[in-house]
Protein backbone atom coordinates (compact mmCIF):
# COMPACT_ATOMS: atom_id res chain seq x y z
CA UNK A 1 0.00 0.00 0.00
CA UNK A 2 3.30 2.22 0.48
CA UNK A 3 4.92 1.58 -2.44
CA UNK A 4 1.56 2.25 -4.41
CA UNK A 5 1.03 5.70 -2.79
CA UNK A 6 4.84 6.47 -3.33
CA UNK A 7 4.59 5.54 -6.95
CA UNK A 8 1.52 7.61 -7.49
CA UNK A 9 2.84 10.99 -6.06
CA UNK A 10 6.28 10.27 -7.79
CA UNK A 11 4.29 9.96 -10.96
CA UNK A 12 1.99 13.34 -10.02
CA UNK A 13 5.61 15.37 -9.53
CA UNK A 14 6.42 13.88 -12.66
CA UNK A 15 3.54 15.42 -14.61
CA UNK A 16 4.28 18.47 -12.99
CA UNK A 17 7.34 19.01 -14.08
CA UNK A 18 7.26 17.95 -17.04
CA UNK A 19 4.36 20.25 -17.75
CA UNK A 20 6.22 23.01 -16.21
CA UNK A 21 9.47 22.65 -18.23
CA UNK A 22 6.82 22.59 -21.74
CA UNK A 23 4.90 25.64 -20.54
CA UNK A 24 8.29 27.25 -20.00
CA UNK A 25 9.63 26.71 -23.22
CA UNK A 26 6.07 27.70 -24.66
CA UNK A 27 6.44 30.49 -22.98
CA UNK A 28 9.76 31.73 -23.92
CA UNK A 29 9.46 30.56 -27.54
CA UNK A 30 6.49 33.02 -27.70
CA UNK A 31 8.20 35.77 -25.88
CA UNK A 32 10.71 35.50 -28.95
CA UNK A 33 8.30 35.76 -31.50
CA UNK A 34 6.23 38.77 -29.71
CA UNK A 35 10.25 40.80 -29.74
CA UNK A 36 10.56 40.18 -32.91
CA UNK A 37 8.91 43.69 -33.80
CA UNK A 38 10.76 45.35 -30.72
CA UNK A 39 13.06 48.05 -32.23
CA UNK A 40 16.15 47.63 -30.15
CA UNK A 41 17.81 49.84 -32.16
CA UNK A 42 16.65 52.68 -30.09
CA UNK A 43 18.41 50.98 -27.06
CA UNK A 44 21.30 49.22 -28.37
CA UNK A 45 23.96 50.78 -31.01
CA UNK A 46 24.17 47.73 -33.04
CA UNK A 47 21.19 45.14 -32.30
CA UNK A 48 21.63 42.51 -35.08
CA UNK A 49 25.36 42.11 -33.16
CA UNK A 50 25.79 39.07 -30.93
CA UNK A 51 25.11 41.26 -27.75
CA UNK A 52 22.03 42.76 -29.36
CA UNK A 53 21.31 39.09 -30.41
CA UNK A 54 22.07 38.11 -26.45
CA UNK A 55 20.17 40.60 -25.32
CA UNK A 56 17.11 39.52 -27.23
CA UNK A 57 17.46 36.06 -25.94
CA UNK A 58 17.47 36.92 -22.35
CA UNK A 59 14.77 39.19 -22.89
CA UNK A 60 13.07 36.56 -23.77
CA UNK A 61 13.73 34.45 -21.76
CA UNK A 62 13.03 36.77 -18.67
CA UNK A 63 9.52 37.80 -20.40
CA UNK A 64 8.84 34.42 -20.91
CA UNK A 65 9.29 33.19 -17.44
CA UNK A 66 7.08 35.32 -16.20
CA UNK A 67 4.31 34.75 -18.51
CA UNK A 68 5.04 30.97 -17.55
CA UNK A 69 5.25 31.71 -13.68
CA UNK A 70 1.83 33.03 -13.76
CA UNK A 71 0.04 30.39 -16.10
CA UNK A 72 2.01 27.34 -13.88
CA UNK A 73 0.64 29.30 -10.35
CA UNK A 74 -2.76 29.34 -12.46
CA UNK A 75 -3.01 25.77 -13.33
CA UNK A 76 -2.33 25.04 -9.79
CA UNK A 77 -4.40 27.21 -8.11
CA UNK A 78 -7.43 25.98 -10.10
CA UNK A 79 -6.45 22.63 -9.14
CA UNK A 80 -6.64 23.41 -6.02
CA UNK A 81 -9.88 24.21 -6.01
CA UNK A 82 -11.37 20.74 -6.26
CA UNK A 83 -10.20 20.85 -2.45
CA UNK A 84 -12.54 23.59 -1.02
CA UNK A 85 -15.68 22.11 1.07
Amino acid sequence: MNQDLSNSISGAVGVNGLMSIIVSLACIALAWWALQHLKLDLVVRHPKGPQGKLLHLLLAIVLGRFVAEFLIDYITWSQMIRYML
